[in-house]
This record gives C-alpha cells, structure tokens and sequence, in this order.
C-alpha cells in the first residue's frame, strides 16, 4: 500500500475532498485524476513539453530494443534489481515513463513524479492504478513522510535541479532503513567543453517551451542527415559532433532503426539545448555527497552515462 499523501508545511496527512487534497490551510488540486503540488510555470517547463511531444520514443516497447532495461539494471545493480517484486518504489523526476515501464514490469508498486506536467505522457502511457501512483510535485518538498519507500531512484534527473547535493540528501531522507537510494550524475568529459553545444545552450534554454522545441526540431532536422551520412566513419562523426549540437547514436545504439535514430536525436538534441540547470560533477564528489549522508555500500562509478550510484540506509 503506498504511504498517505503529506504536507511538510503543515505537517499533516492530506485528506480527499470534493476532487481536491486537503490537509489544514492547504489545498491541492486533482487534475487527470494527478494531484498537482506545483505550477507548471518552472525551470522544468521545457521538459515538460518535450516529453509530451515524444512520449513513446524512448520506450523499450517501442524501439524493441532494452535500452533502458539495461540501463537501469546497471545502476540498481543485479541483485537489487532483480528482488523489486512487491517492493515500494519512489520514481522522481520521471518524465514519459521509461524508467517506470521497466520498474513496473519488475513487480513493484511504484510512486511516479515530476517536477513539469510530464507527468500527462506518463499517465497516457502507464495509467494510474493500484500499482502505480503518480503525482507532479518539486523535488525539494515530496509530498510523504520521510523513510517511506523501499527503493527510491532518479535516473537523468539530478544534474538538472538546483543544488544536485541538496537533491540527493532529499531524496535518501524517503530511503526506509534497509531500503536503497539510486542514482546517476553527469560527469566531467572532454568533449563538453570542445563542442558549440554550450554555446546554442545558451540562447535556446531561454525560449519559451514552445518556441524552443521547434527550433531544436529545426536544428536537428538541419544536421542529422549529415550525421547519418558519415554514421560509418567514426573520425568524421566526432569531428561533426563539435560543431553540430545534434545528438546522435548511430555508434552508442547501432541497433535502433533509422527512423529511431531521427526521433531519439531529435528528443535529446532538445533535452541538451533546453535544460536551466546542467551541473557535471566527478566520481569523487558524488561519493563525498553520499558518504555525508552515512549510509552503507556505497556504490559509485563512472558509466556511459556519466556516474552510477547507490547506497543503502542502515537498519
């Protein structure tokens, strides 16, 4: 059974009343059957837009491919991935749902958010049930008592918020004893301060949502086909890639369709061009984060996508 919605202001349970959530002064509006703790209006707007527009595209049930199965396996590790049957889970920050397709597929019972109205695809894609709740609120002040869940995990989320250390040690305060904190983290790489990426960053996270999805569409349209003619040379590819700002897996993910490749670079170009806050940290720093928290096996290296992490709480 997932814990009772709760609101850190009052410090009281919420209660349902007339389509709302009550709790004291506060008041939460139920919109598409989803609480909504937050405005839409925030520095995850563009988000928020991006998944609603490319909800499927990077579903392992519509590439065929376990893109994400093997991602998430990865950073929960075999053994912890392998028993989430019956667990519950806190999902943050999770988009159109390719992490909760594959959490949902695992057996637990799983608690979906979002800090933008992404949560709409992931609705669409994954319905609410007795299995699944879902929920738009800010990372910063999740709606539950804290220690409530068996396994709490973000995963493309961290280096996006405001203060990726304050966002961690959040996070673990929902870790029940015994329970396990999964993470990752961009890290440092060369290649990020070699490309013009930065530099179409710097205008395009300023456009409106809207405004800032065509053009990223417009660029990437511009581009990729240059990307797909020199797919095979991989000196060309990186050449291209420092001043092309498009994303492009042609090398990571060979086995994803054309037509995949196109939606997928076309969904991450925008991701990469549109995010407010982008924080790269090393292994190191990430651990000294973790170890502040004083959990046990930690867990933290560099991976494809930048760092992997866990801990587990102490009993």
């Amino acid at each position: 059974m997932f814990p009772t919605y709760y609101c850190n202001k009052t410090q009281t349970e919420f209660s349902e009343a007339k389509g709302k959530l009550i709790s004291n002064e506060s008041e939460i509006n139920i919109k598409d059957g989803i609480p909504r703790f937050v405005e839409n209006n925030n520095y995850a707007s563009a988000f928020g837009e991006q998944w609603k527009k490319y909800k499927k595209t990077q579903l392992d049930s519509y590439t065929k491919v376990p893109i994400t199965y093997e991602r998430i396996k990865r950073c929960c590790g075999e053994e912890l991935f392998n028993n989430l049957s019956g667990k519950i889970v806190l999902e943050a920050g999770c988009g159109a749902g390719r992490f909760t397709e594959v959490l949902l597929e695992q057996g637990c019972k799983l608690a979906s958010f979002d800090l933008s109205d992404a949560v709409e695809a992931n609705a669409d894609n994954f319905p609410i049930s007795d299995r699944h709740l879902l929920f738009q609120a800010d990372i910063y002040d999740i709606p539950f008592k804290p220690q409530q869940f068996d396994v709490v995990i973000c995963l493309g989320v961290i280096q996006h918020t405001p203060s990726p250390e304050k966002t961690i040690a959040k996070l673990y305060e929902q870790v029940k004893p015994g329970g396990w904190l999964v993470i990752d983290h961009y890290t440092h790489k060369l290649s990020h301060y070699t490309k013009l990426t930065e530099v179409f960053r710097f205008f395009i996270k300023r456009l409106k949502p809207k405004s800032g999805i065509k053009v990223t569409d417009t660029i990437t349209d511009l581009f990729f086909p240059l990307h797909k003619a020199v797919r095979k040379v991989y000196p060309l590819q990186a050449l291209l890639s420092r001043v092309s700002p498009v994303h492009s897996y042609y090398f990571a993910y060979p086995q994803l369709s054309h037509e995949d490749q196109y939606q997928w670079a076309r969904l991450d170009t925008h991701d990469t061009l549109t995010d407010w806050y982008k924080h790269l940290r090393s292994k190191g720093s990430i651990r000294k984060t973790l170890s502040g928290l004083k959990p046990e096996n930690i867990y933290c290296e560099y991976s494809p996508h930048g760092i992997d992490a866990r801990c587990q709480k102490p009993k």
